[in-house]
């Protein structure tokens, strides 16, 4: 995935305090920003029509925006867990709840490995810890072109031993609405996650005849969403595609996962600060549920020296 780059390309836009190195790739019109703090997509857009909610330059993210979250997406129950007789536990970053969240790369330094002009790869190695007591490097690709922006991303074991593994994103997407009610939803799922009080799953229950069901496009209205959807439908090209459309003119948003992606968790930002809430959909593409290092449900298993690989992507319409 690496990628051959000049030394003029090796330079970045701009560097702050808040993110580090700041990326800039672009293809026709469209722009995206990648930020050395985390590998975070800070901003991606069309002209001048945002595709994402993200944020400025010299900021850093809130809300998970644009974040990449490994080595387990959303919410780790207690933080700790236990795989092939390894126990870890990690730092409780949502202490209200009891939950470690969002894994570890979030806001560890990324490595620029190669760069071109429509897209940049960044790498990071997790090392042994108490949180993660394994070894694990992440590169991924983001890139530009055609039919929009696709993340590529591989997971290599670079240990002697098998090892968990779960990722997941969080961008925010936008149509133009001034909150996210106007939105017409689109979401392939006939499946959703039911959870407790500290947002960890219980069950999976249907979403036909509920106020979750958006297989068929509606407006999200006044509808809660910190919502895990499971059960995808997936197009012949194996992909699931989550739609958002503006309701008064054409055009609009598209998220799609390939079949390494089982699990769209949507957020409609309720619980953010009062500046934000339900300003955009958060469409969190998931390899696996929340709390699944502990429940082992689809967690990847690496072997030792193997290599995992997958691919999601937002395609403007």
């Amino acid at each position: 995935m690496t990628l051959r780059s000049s030394a003029e390309d090796q330079r970045p836009a701009e560097t702050t305090v808040a993110t580090g190195d700041q990326w800039v790739i672009g293809h026709g019109h469209q722009r995206a920003v990648i930020t050395e703090v985390g590998a975070t997509l800070r901003s991606f857009t069309v002209e001048d029509r945002p595709v994402i909610d993200g944020f400025g330059p010299a900021e850093w993210s809130h809300g998970g925006r644009g974040q990449v979250l490994a080595p387990w997406p959303n919410r780790l129950g207690d933080g700790r867990y236990s795989f092939q007789g390894v126990e870890a536990r990690a730092p409780l970053n949502e202490p209200e709840r009891g939950n470690a969240i969002h894994g570890l790369v979030r806001w560890m330094p990324w490595r620029m490995v190669g760069r071109a002009q429509n897209r940049v790869s960044m790498a990071c190695e997790l090392r042994p810890s108490p949180a993660y007591p394994f070894a694990l490097r992440l590169t991924i690709e983001y890139r530009l072109g055609r039919d929009g922006l696709v993340v590529a991303t591989e997971a290599e074991n670079l240990g002697d031993a098998d090892l968990p593994f779960g990722l997941g994103f969080h961008p925010y997407l936008t149509v133009g609405t001034p909150t996210v009610d106007l939105v017409r939803l689109t979401v392939p799922a006939h499946q959703r996650l039911v959870t407790d009080d500290r947002g960890l799953p219980t069950a999976s229950v249907p979403v036909a005849g509920t106020e979750f069901d958006f297989t068929e496009g509606r407006l999200i209205g006044v509808t809660r969403l910190d919502t895990g959807f499971t059960g995808l439908r997936r197009d012949v090209d194996g992909r699931a595609r989550v739609d958002l459309d503006h309701p008064d003119r054409p055009g609009g948003t598209t998220l799609w996962a390939d079949e390494r992606f089982g699990y769209f968790m949507v957020f409609t930002g309720d619980t953010l600060d009062p500046a934000s809430q339900r300003t955009a959909l958060a469409v969190e593409p998931m390899t696996c549920p929340p709390d699944a290092l502990r429940s082992g449900t689809d967690v990847t298993v690496l072997r030792p020296g193997s290599r995992w690989t997958g691919t999601w992507g937002i395609t403007p319409r």
